[in-house]
């Protein structure tokens, strides 16, 4: 059985400034906390392979023609949710699908290029999914918060 990875004040730090600037090599970062290269690759080739680090480039909806963010909340019946949460997962406009407790079983959000986008998707894609009992659509019209760095690694000093 592997080992437990507790983060230290050194890997928190570590990931934030890969926050601040995702495109930072192991030498920039050193630089800015004072470490060596070697140390700071080595600690993020640890924390990647214990699962407590992925870096990832998020692109922006807007900058690719999608202009509608499309929440569906969805009730199965029938067949297993997780199997309905899967099959939409692999539909390419879908973005996030989650598994829920509550009144739906499943939450979803779709990327779509425009209006004239949603019938088909509504109508054509979704409908034709076993499962799925009702689709409770919801338009976003104003976006507060996006954030992908959501995971807190505060430490419990």
């Amino acid at each position: 059985m592997g080992q437990t990875f507790t983060f230290d004040a050194t890997d928190r730090s570590i990931v934030e400034q890969l926050r601040l600037n995702g495109r930072a090599n192991n030498q920039q970062i050193a630089e800015e906390l004072g470490l060596t290269a070697t140390t700071v690759s080595t600690r993020i080739k640890r924390m990647e392979d214990a699962d407590q680090l992925r870096v990832v480039a998020v692109s922006d909806f807007s900058a690719h023609g999608f202009n509608i963010l499309l929440r569906v909340a969805i009730e199965v019946d029938g067949r297993p949710a997780s199997q309905v949460a899967q099959e939409l997962a692999e539909l390419p406009e879908v973005f996030a699908v989650h598994l829920v407790t509550g009144r739906y079983d499943i939450d979803m959000l779709m990327a779509l290029h425009d209006f004239e986008d949603l019938s088909g998707i509504l109508f054509d894609r979704l409908s034709t999914i076993s499962g799925i009992r009702s689709l409770t659509p919801s338009i976003v019209v104003d976006i507060l918060k996006y954030q992908f760095d959501v995971a807190p690694i505060e430490g419990r000093d």
